[in-house]
């Protein structure tokens, strides 16, 4: 298969009929209330992102606007733009919000605390005043995948050093109790209101595991999972949400230093990350992919396993809790 056949098939393959898949989503969010989670709205955290955008309006046109409770919980390391986003498109779908700041929490349960002793066993200059983040290298170029500490200090200067897995874990540890004190706050105003919670990952992020267990993982329905980004993106246009959510670039806004996901996460652009998980999972060879995104072969390859090894490592985060025998 040419390049042009391929690049045909991709975008047929990511194309959607964008006011069906609004009627089948809105259907499903009411039906799925009504007759299995028997809820009377949807509790969503708005993150000013793209997927929790969507997410939020998809859920004001299968419910309306009063069914729907919004939640903007920043903290320490949050982006100012994050806030201003999330709050421009809460005003924009007309729904009720409410903004927590949940660092005082994250202060009080040891996250900064803790997060930052790991990163002093890298650097033991570093302090309050420096911000970090965690990049992944190494599988794109075929190597195993391996993790970097990237911090700056006050005068701008960024320093980088390869991450021990004992420091990569408690950092990430730590930073998890982030989206874990979101979700108590989401499930509080869920009983609260008897709603059920919105999960918001795509079909990358969910297939890949981008996502932290009984936290940003939790939900009792997921509207956007099957769908992959560029399609998500798609929809957002189509909803009509404001130009600058829906030109918005992803990224983690988890650490204090701005990161992108797939300098975080996934191998590759959400582009060229969609087009790579559509081709594996319908089965197209490497080296067509390898053409399509001007890679080599061994490149293409790499993203290939990189996509295989994210399915195996992370299937714990999919894993129900286990018993000796079902019950129901």
């Amino acid at each position: 298969m040419d390049t042009d056949n391929l690049t045909k098939r991709i975008q047929a393959g990511l194309a959607l009929d964008l006011d069906n898949e609004i009627h089948r989503i809105s259907q499903f969010i009411r039906s799925t209330l009504r007759s299995k989670l028997h809820r009377r709205g949807l509790v969503i955290a708005v993150s000013g992102g793209i997927d929790s955008s969507v997410c939020l309006a998809l859920a004001v046109n299968a419910l309306g606007v009063n069914k729907i409770y919004a939640l903007l919980l920043p903290e320490t390391d949050s982006s100012s733009s994050s806030t201003a986003l999330g709050l421009q498109v809460v005003k924009h779908t007309g729904v009720s919000y409410e903004i927590k700041d949940i660092a005082p929490t994250l202060e009080a349960i040891g996250c900064y605390e803790q997060r930052d002793a790991a990163i002093r066993q890298v650097f033991p200059e570093y302090n309050s005043d420096w911000k970090s983040k965690i990049v992944i290298s190494g599988g794109k170029e075929g190597a195993i995948n391996h993790f970097q500490l990237v911090v700056q200090t006050p005068e701008g200067c960024i320093l980088k050093k390869r991450l021990a897995l004992k420091e990569y874990l408690q950092i990430v540890a730590a930073t998890n109790f982030k989206q874990r004190i979101r979700k108590n706050l989401e499930y509080f105003h869920a009983d609260r209101l008897n709603y059920a919670v919105i999960g918001t990952p795509n079909r990358l992020e969910y297939d890949q595991g981008f996502f932290v267990k009984n936290g940003d993982g939790a939900a009792d329905i997921k509207p956007i999972a099957h769908l992959y980004k560029t399609q998500v993106y798609a929809l957002a246009k189509h909803l009509k949400l404001p130009d600058n959510i829906c030109n918005t670039i992803p990224t983690t806004d988890t650490y204090s230093l701005e990161q992108g996901q797939d300098e975080f996460y996934f191998a590759l652009p959400y582009q060229q990350m969609d087009a790579a998980l559509w081709c594996y999972n319908h089965q197209i060879p490497s080296e067509q992919l390898a053409q399509y995104l001007h890679f080599t072969d061994a490149q293409a390859k790499a993203v290939y396993r990189d996509i295989e090894s994210k399915r195996r490592t992370t299937a714990y985060l999919h894993t129900p809790p286990c018993m000796i025998e079902d019950i129901f």
